[in-house]
């Protein structure tokens, strides 16, 4: 396989429409960080691209949901974002955003080119368009019953109760996002990319170049990257539209597309393009990001998440063969997802830990995350995050074994030769000296086949084993006691530790950034000797060399640390189990006359309202049902302040069964509808107050 004389790596682009939460970086961040960093300790010539993806429905939802614009919601989530990257050692070149005026150009730009070659399709279709509201509307506006597995809630796009793919007019009982109404389908013109023609390119591209039998010419793509690529191929690819009917992104650059933008899965990707463009710029060299993407010497790597799988490895690729001036991706290293304590992590339910919200908890434990979502990444599979595990390798692995022969190391030199390191003894080397130094490089080569081959969990344990080796020696030749009989032995054992010690320096640098820093200054190591070539290297440091201070590298995390994060998580629960309950449930199943009536809903009004102490979602209302005063707890405080609600008239289900939430025993469920954007509202009594007073029956 030809060695590329650059590389271009590129990060999936986050929706600028929340924060970054450990599934993301478990799938996409931490991998391809330690992939450039590794990559720079070796001296090539590599560029980090990512950036904010900040144009497509998500955005308008978040912006209709908050009552903003969606160039505030950009604005404030992309700032989140690129804050939260840099605090954790996210080593981008640039993060970028696509509602940069070079994006704008460049995406324009690649649309016109294709567009003028005729490679495009034009297409009048119907799709749904909502009445009330008057505009058509975008997959993600539309909800309904998955025709599939037949929950509510379905997206006009996907379910993501059983992971379906859908069209809008798949779903059974379609209601606008927007206004709840029912759509109609109305004609429209768009422009498709006919991904059909592309399908012999493609086959030959990934199946037979990147196939296991593929001889070694290129790289071989991960099983489950080939295997979701050969299943689209198999089904037969149909023609995608490029444009959209919405009025926040690109706008479509020819005549007759006024009110038409850039359908987000074309515009995001050339963000890639543009933030390189956008990079050299900064640097004063306008022209200079063209080898990286025009180059076929250049070797393009990205880094995506299983979902996004068949954009980077069918669609974009088309993109680029049609557009015909830039490289194609050699590898696209796709993980699977991650998980938290056994539960799906889901934005909408806050069943999440948040990067920036981590970063405030534990400062100074960037390292420790880094560490514990490399070990768990769903690189085969999906995988699981919990915080019971998250302190048992930090304190089992990062500090009985990296910290501990460190500081072990360190603390002895000083002990015993003032902080220099000392000479190899008179002596010279035993078989057993030269059995440990001899397994340095061999830990090396493995290091450097896994992080090339992308196999990042199993990097990461040979990079422990380096941390394991020097543990074992200072355990087997036990210094500490041999200095008392044989001090020209210690000087041989320390400054073969001292040696482990500095190549574990440069080993660390792309899974534990901030520690290999924090060694490497603890060493006085200078640049030019923490090369990746100098790992293994038996004279690393000479003899005399001094060091600094030993400091500790890590710390014990407590239990009452991991029993406060898992407190967080059940109050997120609660939360959404009084919101469930508080809301209307979505129609699954018609109820006998009998069942309904067995329910006991009366109009009430609610005369105090307070927060629950340490949660954020929930209030403690009292209220008075007409045939007594009861305590009720509802997962509204989102949505409405204890001010808001005194003296509100509502709904309430009397005879529900109590139940206990954050210590609180709730009588009663408040009837609450929930619109298909998620925004809650008060069922109100329709008639006034003086026709129907706190008592009266609904029925």
């Amino acid at each position: 396989m030809k060695q590329p004389k650059r590389y271009l790596v590129t990060s999936a682009l986050p929706y600028a429409n929340g924060p970054v939460h450990i599934g993301h970086l478990a799938g996409v961040y931490v991998p391809s960080d330690i992939y450039v960093r590794y990559l720079r300790g070796r001296g090539a010539d590599v560029i980090s691209i990512c950036g904010s993806d900040e144009h497509g429905v998500p955005i308008t939802i978040k912006a209709k949901k908050e009552g903003i614009t969606p160039q505030d919601v950009v604005d404030k989530y992309h700032g989140i974002i690129k804050d939260a990257f840099r605090r954790f050692g996210i080593s981008f070149d640039i993060y970028s955003r696509t509602s940069s005026p070079t994006h704008a150009r460049t995406a324009s730009d690649f649309f016109r080119k294709l567009y003028d070659q005729g490679d495009f399709i034009e297409q009048t279709t119907e799709q749904y368009y909502d009445p009330e509201a008057q505009q058509f509307l975008a997959d993600r506006y539309i909800t309904g019953t998955c025709p599939r597995c037949h929950s509510e809630g379905a997206y006009g796009d996907q379910c993501e109760k059983c992971g379906s793919t859908l069209s809008p007019t798949e779903l059974i009982d379609p209601k606008s996002a927007i206004t709840g109404a029912t759509p109609v389908l109305k004609s429209t013109k768009h422009w498709f990319l006919p991904l059909d023609r592309y399908e012999s390119f493609l086959r030959e591209w990934i199946l037979r170049e990147h196939g296991s039998d593929n001889g070694g010419a290129h790289e071989v793509w991960k099983s489950n990257v080939y295997g979701q690529c050969k299943s689209w191929l198999d089904g037969g690819l149909l023609p995608r539209a490029v444009s959209r009917d919405l009025d926040w992104g690109i706008p479509v650059p020819v005549e007759g597309a006024e009110g038409k933008v850039l359908y987000v899965w074309f515009d995001a990707p050339i963000g890639y393009i543009s933030a390189t463009k956008d990079l050299f710029a900064e640097k004063g060299n306008p022209d200079g990001w063209k080898p990286y993407w025009q180059d076929n010497d250049t070797k393009l790597v990205h880094f995506i998440g299983k979902d996004n799988i068949v954009f980077h490895c069918i669609v974009f690729p088309s993109m680029l063969k049609a557009h015909g001036d830039f490289i194609l991706p050699e590898n696209v290293p796709a993980n699977e997802f991650l998980n938290l304590e056994n539960d799906k992590i889901s934005t909408s339910r806050n069943w999440a830990v948040w990067l920036h919200e981590y970063l405030d908890e534990f400062p100074g434990k960037e390292d420790v995350l880094r560490y514990v979502l490399c070990a768990n990444a769903p690189e085969t599979k999906d995988n699981d995050f919990t915080w019971r595990d998250f302190q048992a390798r930090n304190n089992n692995e990062l500090v009985a074994i990296f910290g501990n022969f460190v500081n072990r190391a360190l603390v002895l030199t000083h002990k015993y030769f003032a902080g220099k390191v000392p000479a190899v003894g008179n002596g010279g080397l035993t078989d057993y000296d030269r059995e440990t130094l001899d397994e340095m490089p061999r830990i090396k080569a493995a290091i450097e086949q896994n992080i090339e081959n992308y196999r990042f969990r199993e990097a990461l344990k040979e990079m422990m084993n380096l941390a394991r080796l020097g543990n074992k020696y200072l355990a087997d030749t036990e210094p500490w006691k041999v200095v008392k009989s044989d001090p020209d032995r210690v000087t041989t054992i320390l400054n073969i530790a001292l040696q482990i010690t500095a190549s574990l320096a440069i080993a660390s640098e792309p899974f534990l950034p901030f520690t290999a820093e924090k060694l490497r200054n603890m060493l006085h190591l200078e640049a030019a000797q923490a090369h990746w070539d100098n790992i293994g290297c038996a004279t690393l440091l000479a003899p005399g060399h001094e060091l600094g201070e030993a400091v500790l590298l890590f710390e014990k995390i407590d239990d009452s640390v991991v029993e406060a994060q898992l407190r967080k998580l059940e109050e997120t629960k609660a939360a959404n189990a009084a919101a469930n309950a508080t809301a209307v449930p979505a129609k699954e199943n018609t109820v006998q006359f009998d069942d309904f009536a067995k329910m006991d809903i009366r109009v009430s009004r609610v005369v105090a309202a307070e927060p629950v102490p340490k949660t954020k979602k929930l209030l403690k209302l009292t209220v008075d049902t007409g045939i007594d005063t009861r305590t009720i707890v509802s997962g509204i405080a989102e949505y409405f302040t204890p001010e808001e609600m005194v003296g509100k008239r509502v709904l309430v289900l009397v005879n529900l069964a109590p139940r206990t939430l954050k210590g609180i025993e709730s009588q009663g469920m408040i009837l609450m509808a929930e619109s298909p954007t998620g925004q809650l509202s008060i069922v109100a009594p329709l008639s006034d107050e003086a026709a129907s007073p706190a008592g009266s029956v609904v029925g």
